[in-house]
Parts: structure tokens; sequence; C-alpha cells
């Protein structure tokens, strides 16, 4: 008795073959008033509906509502068309190939506004593997519904009414803590499989236990990744590592099987222990600033990820008569070029995490005026906390990253006393290069010099 009136509120009933009427949940039962929107969601929708269309609040703001977790942002979901919605706000744009869509400013928020999707025909655009590559096709309430990923983020609010619609048992799925793909799992995979990536992720960050029938295929299916373009799989990298749960995600995706196509190196990298150790403080580190509402570095931690394969080409340049500088600069770029066939790393966070890297080998220079230069670089803060993490992880003597700490918060008295003695050859070069009586190049043994090694930490090109 109890289980047909779960079934008639949850999953609505059906009215004809293949079409279901959504059940429609009060605030009473679901418990989110409209105060916990966003003030620029609720004028959204009530300015569309004010113009006669409908409009909600949908997806991820609306579960993450219902489990009791503050959204990230708001979007809204329509049957009017873009030009439609960008006719009714005055601060708003359109943008989108695949699939077009309006941002609305309203204040300082943005607010992503999509029209219904109908469902896809047979004269839908898709690649050799079925993954659909445009997508301007508009629909229905209902169709809309059906064309999202999970029952889970397949829910619609009405600021108006205070009611939740839903058309798939999205309520009743996320009070059983379970995510269930809409649809046939292998073909919803096919059309996009990022939805295998996301999956992971959100079972990982709302602690729900994928649905046997959705996680079965993934691993089968996880070569589909390369289909993917690197820049979307890099979007959805962040969005992973910065969820919270970065730990709990990678660790998921390893045991599905999908990190041989997302970071081609993470495989390598978790099998060393101390590699394994220091990737996994990392991504804690990452996660402790997410919870307590702190901002993150995309560069501090693909930095973080990608530092042990950098470390192994090093030492094998070196091993083989590299010097250490140009070494460092050579591994650099062959591991970045490895993960740029997968990952779209833009040209910026790829700059941050060279500086990251780079910074390290400096650390050890702890005489003469080197530690004043270094600490006045900008990416020293940086550098300073990946230090830490080495330390943490037993890569370098915690004496070392003491000795920074100590001489960063101190006056410059105590930083003079704190300086190591300068080697010998240190400081014959130094006298050297102040004799007014010295050539460049009459130097003896000047093949052996900083200069010609490229063994300087300080020269330009590294720094």
């Amino acid at each position: 008795m109890i289980r047909k009136f779960i079934a008639r509120v949850f999953r609505g009933k059906k009215t004809r073959p293949g079409q279901v009427e959504p059940a429609v949940i009060s605030v009473a039962t679901h418990g989110v008033g409209r105060d916990r929107l966003s003030s620029g969601s609720r004028r959204v929708c009530e300015t569309l509906q004010e113009q006669g269309h409908k409009a909600y609040v949908v997806g991820g703001a609306v579960r993450d509502l219902l489990l009791g977790v503050e959204p990230k942002d708001f979007d809204v979901a329509t049957d009017a068309t873009p030009e439609q919605v960008r006719r009714a706000f005055r601060r708003s744009r359109l943008i989108g190939r695949r699939f077009q869509i309006v941002h609305v400013m309203m204040g300082q928020e943005q607010i992503e506004v999509t029209t219904f999707r109908g469902e896809l025909g047979a004269d839908a655009k898709k690649d050799a593997h079925g993954r659909v590559l445009r997508d301007n096709v508009f629909g229905s309430h209902a169709e809309d519904a059906a064309r999202r990923d999970f029952t889970a983020n397949a829910l619609y609010y009405d600021p108006t009414t205070e009611t939740v619609i839903d058309y798939h048992h999205g309520v009743g799925d996320l009070k059983a803590r379970t995510l269930r793909i809409i649809g046939e799992p292998k073909s919803r995979y096919r059309e996009d499989p990022v939805r295998m990536l996301r999956a992971v992720r959100l079972a990982a960050k709302l602690g729900l236990s994928i649905d046997p029938e959705a996680r079965r295929p993934i691993r089968e299916m996880a070569e589909l990744l390369e289909n993917v373009p690197a820049a979307r799989l890099f979007d959805e990298m962040l969005k992973l590592l910065t969820s919270g749960h970065a730990v709990k995600c990678i660790r998921q995706l390893r045991d599905e099987g999908l990190h041989h196509g997302l970071l081609p190196l993470l495989d390598v990298i978790l099998e060393q222990p101390l590699g394994e150790k220091f990737v996994m403080l990392a991504l804690a580190n990452t996660d402790e600033r997410v919870r307590h509402g702190k901002g993150t570095s995309p560069g501090f931690l693909f930095a973080a990820l990608l530092w042990h394969e950098v470390l192994a080409h090093w030492e094998k340049l070196k091993a083989a008569g590299e010097p250490k500088i140009p070494a460092l600069f050579q591994a650099m770029d062959a591991v970045l070029d490895a993960q740029a066939e997968k990952l779209a790393i833009t040209r910026r966070i790829a700059a941050n995490i060279k500086d990251i890297w780079l910074i390290q080998p400096r650390f050890d220079q702890r005489a003469g005026k080197r530690p004043y230069s270094l600490i006045e670089q900008p990416r020293f803060r940086a550098g300073y906390d990946f230090l830490l993490l080495r330390a943490a992880a037993g890569e370098v003597e915690m004496a070392v990253a003491d000795w920074w700490t100590r001489f960063q918060n101190a006056d410059g008295p105590e930083r003079a006393q704190m300086l190591l003695p300068e080697a010998a050859g240190d400081k014959k070069r130094r006298r050297r290069k102040k004799s007014p009586n010295s050539a460049p190049n009459s130097a003896p043994n000047s093949a052996a010099s900083p200069a010609a090694s490229g063994d300087t930490p300080d020269s330009p090109s590294s720094a």
C-alpha cells in the first residue's frame, strides 16, 4: 500500500504509451522554499512567466537543494526561444554552437537560460561513434526532461508555486541515494561520453551510488573519451578536481577504468608509493580549501598531478648528461606535450604550472642573495606551498621547508644570520665576476661555468 502510494507520488502516471505525466511535488513535501533560490534566478523565471512562458530553475541547483547542499549556480529552463529570452533581458547574450543558450546578467549574478530541448531526430548530426555534434532542436517540457542525463538532474522548480516537477522519479532516486541515467545507458554514453565522467564526479560529490545499469557499461566504453574535444575534457577535469571530493573522484575514476582516457600519466603516478602519497596530499589539501570556501588554483592542481612524471623525465635526462636546468625545461615540455593530446590546458595555466616547477630547484639555494631574490618572485607563494607538499610526502627534507618558513617571516638581521655559508666555487665565481680585469672569455675552465652549463637557477631563462 505504502509502496504504491510512493510510486504514484514520485513516478507520475502514464497517460499514453511513451508519455508520462510528471509528479508535481509541493513544498510541504520537499521542504525547499523559494527563498532558497538566488534572487537572479527568481527574477528570470518571474519575468519569463509574466510574458506567457514556462520557466523553471532546473538541474543541479534543484538536486543540491533537495540534498541540503548549497548550489554553486542556478540555471533556468524555459519554452521561450533564445531570441525571445534575449529580447526579454537587456543585459543578455547568446552563446554556444552545439546548442544555443542565453547568459542573463542580474546584478553580479549570471544566469544560464536554456530553451527546452526536443527529441533527437534521425537527422541529428553525430560522429562515427554516435556522439552528438549539433543539437539546436527545441521541444516540449517532457522532451527536455527526457534529454537530461540523470534522473536527479531532470528536476524543475517553479518559484511561483514552489513545486518540484519530476518526470523521471528523480526525487525518489535522491531519497534512495542512487544516481540513475535516463534512457538506455550505452546509447546515452555514446551521445555524450563525458556523462561517464560526470557520473563519477556526482556520485563522489553527493555520496550517491551509481545505479548498476548505468555503471556496467562504463569500463567497456571508456575509450569513447578519446573522441571528446580536449577542451571539454579539461573543463570536466577541473570540475572534478575542484568538487571538494577530488580524492574520492580520482580513486573512483581508477576503479571505473576511466583514468586512461583522462590523464594518461595518472596510472604511472599512482603506482609509485611516493607519487601516490604526494598526489593524494595535494588533492586532500584542495578538498579542504573547497570545503572552507577558499580559492583553488588549476595551475597548482595540475602541477601536483604531473610533478612526479616531470621528476622521472628530469632524472633520466640528467643521468644522460644534460645540464640540470635545461634538463628540467625538456622534462616539463615532454610531460605537458603528452597531456596536450587529451587535455586542452590553456597557455596561462601551463605557464603557471611551469613557474611552480621551475622554482623548486631554487629552494636548494639558501646562501648569498638568492633567497632574497626568490621570495620577491610573483610565484613564490605557490612554489612554497608546493615545497610544503613535497616535504610532507617525504620527497625533500622537512628541514628545507622549515628553513623557508622561518626565512620569509624573519626580519632583516635574523634573515642574514640564517643564510648558509656559500660554497667555495660560488665565492670564486662571484670574485671573478666582480674583477674589472677579467674578460668574459678569459676565465679558466669556462666550459664548466654555470652560464655554459645552464646550472644557475637564477638565470633569466629559469626565472
